[in-house]
């Protein structure tokens, strides 16, 4: 303390060019800051998990051949379903699975898509499998 005894006492220093700082300013200058831009966001992205689409057996499709069959037999009901089907991530290799429960509204048979009352729209080769009450008394 002894090595700062001579400006201790000492006014602070007001400068006659530059106007006075803020303590919003002032808080600025030590603020962190990104070096790089975009690198965080980078970091995340390469940390997002995803995952891989699962190949169907032959007898699985069959059996999910089978269900699309008889509910498109049953489309003028509007069945109540729930189907799982992969989203494929737009980013990345891989993506996610998803499942959608609904009424049945139509089917595109050029898209080869489901359209469900809410328009929520899945294309058949994405789904991997089918559950509702329209199956439940079937052996597939």
């Amino acid at each position: 303390m002894d090595k700062y005894a001579h400006i201790i006492d000492l006014p602070h220093h007001v400068s006659k060019v530059r106007p006075q700082m803020t303590m919003y300013q002032r808080a600025a200058q030590f603020a962190p800051f990104a070096a790089l831009t975009g690198h965080s966001a980078a970091i995340s992205e390469t940390a997002r998990l995803t995952d891989k689409a699962i190949e169907l057996s032959e007898s699985e499709c069959e059996v999910l051949n089978q269900k699309i069959t008889l509910l498109l037999a049953h489309l003028d009901g509007h069945p109540y379903v729930r189907i799982t089907y992969f989203v494929p991530d737009l980013q990345k290799e891989g993506g996610k699975y998803e499942t959608h429960s609904g009424l049945i509204k139509s089917w595109d048979e050029y898209e080869q898509k489901i359209t469900f009352d809410d328009n929520t729209q899945i294309k058949a080769s994405k789904i991997i499998d089918i559950k509702g009450e329209l199956f439940d008394n079937r052996a597939f």
